[in-house]
């Protein structure tokens, strides 16, 4: 019994390594080595705190079509990116308890360019 716990053991732990560098090489974007988080410093920092847990390091979304924020600006006017920023809407929560109003302007304002 004790052979087969160790061998269940080494299993776990290799998969558990397998799942690692699978969800690392998911964290990257296909833009060829060029960075979507072109912003300020503080509005990269804000992307990466608050939106790249969804929207992935390249905007290019993790969840569907819907995440993927890489021509937002083509579908969303600023003030509409504002508001769902604000309020949320489908599985996006609401950033305005956890972001000050001059922070979701900026991430508003970066993604109304992305076009």
């Amino acid at each position: 019994m004790a052979q087969h716990n160790g061998v269940f053991v080494r299993f776990i732990a290799g998969a558990a390594i397998a799942w690692t560098v699978l969800l690392a090489a998911g964290c990257g974007s296909a833009n060829n080595g060029k960075s979507a988080l072109d912003g300020s410093p503080e509005v990269n920092a804000l992307y990466k705190d608050n939106c790249m847990s969804c929207h992935a390091s390249g905007l290019n979304g993790r969840m569907g079509e819907k995440t993927d924020l890489r021509k937002v600006g083509s579908r969303m006017s600023e003030a509409e990116i504002y508001a769902q920023i604000e309020n949320g809407k489908g599985l996006m929560p609401a950033f305005k308890d956890r972001l000050a109003p001059e922070d979701i302007e900026r991430l508003a304002q970066w993604l109304a360019a992305k076009k």
